[in-house]
């Protein structure tokens, strides 16, 4: 199928490079805007307490509210506020209620700190666009109103609040997106200068890959909208990464494979349909496993997960489809011109120091497999510290931006949850009024779960029927204390709920505990999900049942020294209280799918050396020699790409640079170059049983029934 992929493409370059421009003209032009969102609790579905709980508010108690922003004053000096302060802090709350500032419903005054330093002032915004884009352009009105009000006073004003983390967030993440972005096309395009010494090639797949960009973007657009999925504004960073890093890989599986075919003595264009028929399965099995695992992510309960999985599947689809057709057509027009100035594409490297772990795994392979099994168990022992942190906002940006000031401001001068209070809704199940002789003794029991700084009865609806309790915690909304008091109170609201009554239990600290159940639900859905259908798909690949399950099972290591690692470092080292809780989904996900991209690559030219008639321990000897070098230098270019992750700034994207790209590594010079072909050189034919895909010719004969590599091999010996 690959040869006449190939073929066809070879044969009809200008329209398959046209039909390319028409699309993305279309897709592009045509797509629909992609509006972000940053609302914790839009990721949880209805069926979750603190979701319940919100929808029950809104019924309830329409105006009341959980403040969206707040603005925290203090003096210039740092002293304690006077009674000119507090009224200059008054005036300028009432004259921000009456700005009229949209989304803003209304602004009332908050309560003065206990040590006297403090004032705040309380933002209503409409609840149906919170996280929005248009509450990002409200935060920055009223901070520029902040400024102007309180010129001339004593008074400094800070806004903070999620809709101005919400702008901080938006801000910081386009900063990460141009470091990111400006970091990969450097590290690509001086890599593959190194690597080929030829300034188009270098540029190529730059330029091709931002062409798939284009309408991977508009297609993950159309998604979005037709299935209703969340937008996140971190997704945008990660795709950058993704579509240039494989575009990157696929690009250089298919460009060493075509170098090797002219070497072999193939008529250029004939190189081509050669080099995509070779290594055309590999390429799709690769993306295939990639695509499968991302798709997993639908069965995440997260909505972030949930539009993050679609989207990178489409880019990675996207981006295969490219490297079978727009690349192979574009390069075949050019042809071995795409390697001027340098002439080193005409002679068959050494390959020396590849050749040398080849005669090392083909003498040693129980010893190889041994030490690198050992490493990767090792460093996977540092899984057992693993913590997790669900403060979204404090990861994704630095500490110095003006709403991570205020929130740490607030934490020290009033109870660290008071900027984020829990709420009990205690709710009447048959419609009767609540007893309210009841109600002060239960706001009694609710405060006396420890970790709770204070409970009180806040407000009861018109008809009497629900009752709205704030309780407010003496931990950060997003610490680990907060959770587990958040979940000994619900203990609490649920058992001491009178007869008649139900409670439910929201807010911040409950959304978080939530997406912690969410999280742990994934963990045993998706990844044994993505798992089992990345085995079917090397089954289906290798005709072996034998193979796939070695080959996942090194990928779990490899995951585990990844894990182990990232905790270790930023854990351990830093000081760091936990990862972001989503780290583990998506670094399974890019180290099992990514990672088993430079397995298939190796396993399939072991296969290939095989079939030359080749015993188990020489075709791996071989397939290292031959396929070291491409897993190599994708394996190093899709590592450095993630880890330009690291250059934005905030500790989410910075932890998950290095524990992606730590994974790739782990993938690229661990797994693939010593465990995989070590335990199939040990394995030997069993591996590929039932089938026997390592006995006989390759299907794909060339060149008058003669084996080019066959050919190839001979004469590098």
């Amino acid at each position: 199928m690959f040869h006449r992929i190939g073929r066809t493409v070879v044969r009809h370059p200008i329209w398959t490079i046209v039909a390319w421009v028409i699309a993305a003209v279309a897709i592009v032009a045509t797509a629909p805007s992609l509006p972000s969102n940053s609302d914790e609790s839009s990721f949880l579905p209805k069926s979750y307490e603190s979701i319940q709980a919100a929808d029950l508010q809104q019924k309830a108690f329409p105006s009341a509210f959980t403040p969206s922003a707040i603005v925290l004053y203090q003096r210039t000096d740092g002293q304690k506020l006077t009674p000119a302060d507090l009224k200059d802090a008054a005036r300028v709350t009432a004259q921000l209620g009456g700005a009229h500032i949209d989304q803003v419903q209304k602004v009332v005054p908050g309560p003065p700190s206990k040590d006297g330093k403090y004032d705040m002032g309380l933002v209503q915004m409409d609840s149906k666009n919170a996280g929005q884009p248009v509450q990002n352009t409200a935060a920055q009105k009223l901070r520029d109103d902040v400024k102007k009000f309180t010129a001339g006073t004593h008074l400094n004003a800070k806004v903070g609040g999620s809709a101005a983390q919400a702008l901080d967030q938006q801000d910081s993440s386009k900063r990460g997106q141009a470091l990111i972005g400006v970091g990969t096309f450097v590290i690509i395009l001086v890599t593959l200068l190194i690597i080929f010494r030829a300034p188009l090639l270098a540029i190529l797949p730059l330029i091709l890959i931002g062409v798939v960009a284009g309408v991977a973007n508009g297609l993950i657009a159309y998604a979005t909208k037709l299935f209703g999925l969340q937008a996140n504004s971190s997704v945008s960073s990660i795709l950058i990464v993704v579509l240039f890093g494989v575009g990157t890989d696929y690009f250089l599986f298919l460009m060493f494979r075509y170098r090797e075919r002219l070497r072999a003595g193939d008529e250029p264009k004939e190189a081509m349909v050669n080099a995509v028929g070779r290594v055309g399965e590999a390429i799709a099995s690769a993306a295939g496993a990639v695509v499968i695992a991302f798709l997993a992510l639908t069965l995440s309960t997260l909505g972030f997960l949930k539009q993050m999985g679609p989207a990178l599947a489409i880019a990675v689809a996207a981006t295969l489809i490219a490297g079978l057709t727009l690349i192979p057509a574009v390069v075949s027009l050019i042809g071995p011109r795409i390697f001027w100035p340098s002439k080193s594409w005409q002679n068959e490297p050494d390959n020396a120091r590849f050749a040398a772990l080849g005669r090392t795994v083909k003498r040693r392979p129980a010893l190889a497999a041994a030490v690198s099994g050992v490493i990767m168990v090792a460093l996977a022992m540092g899984t057992l510290g693993f913590k997790a942190t669900f403060d979204l906002a404090a990861g994704s940006m630095p500490k110095t931006k003006e709403s991570m000031v205020v929130q740490t401001e607030m934490q020290n001068a009033y109870s660290a949850g008071a900027a984020e209070p829990t709420s009990v809704y205690l709710t009447s199940t048959d419609g009767k009024p609540l007893d309210k002789a009841e109600l002060p003794s239960y706001a009694t029991r609710l405060s006396g779960v420890d970790g709770v700084a204070s409970a009180k009865l806040a407000a009861l609806n018109p008809q009497g029927t629900t009752a709205d309790f704030t309780v407010t915690l003496k931990y950060d909304a997003a610490s680990d204390k907060a959770l587990s008091t958040v979940g000994d109170v619900r203990t609490v609201a649920h058992a001491d709920a009178p007869t008649g009554t139900k409670a439910l239990v929201g807010g911040m600290s409950a959304i978080y505990s939530d997406i912690n159940k969410a999280v742990d639900h994934d963990y045993k859905t998706v990844f044994p999900v993505a798992a089992l259908l990345i085995m079917v798909i090397l089954g289906l690949l290798l005709r072996s049942v034998v193979a796939p399950w070695y080959l996942m099972a090194s990928v779990g290591l490899g995951f585990g020294a990844t894990l182990g690692s990232t905790v270790l470092l930023f854990q351990k080292a830093q000081g760091h209280s936990g990862l972001m809780f989503m780290l583990p989904v998506i670094m399974y996900l890019f180290v099992v799918a990514i990672g088993t991209d430079y397995n298939i690559l190796m396993i399939a030219r072991l296969r290939e050396e095989a079939r030359e008639g080749r015993e188990p321990r020489e075709a791996a000897s071989m397939a290292l020699r031959h396929a070291g070098p491409t897993v190599a230098a994708a394996g190093f270019i899709l590592a450095a790409t993630f880890a330009t992750m690291m250059l934005a700034g905030n500790s989410m994207l910075t932890e998950m640079g290095f524990a992606v790209s730590f994974g790739i590594i782990v993938a690229a010079f661990v797994m693939a170059m010593f465990f995989t072909p070590s335990l199939t050189a040990l394995i030997g034919h069993a591996a590929w049983w039932p089938g026997h895909a390592d006995r006989g010719e390759s299907s794909h004969e060339v060149s008058g029934g003669r084996s080019p590599e066959r050919e190839l091999n001979r004469s590098s010996r």
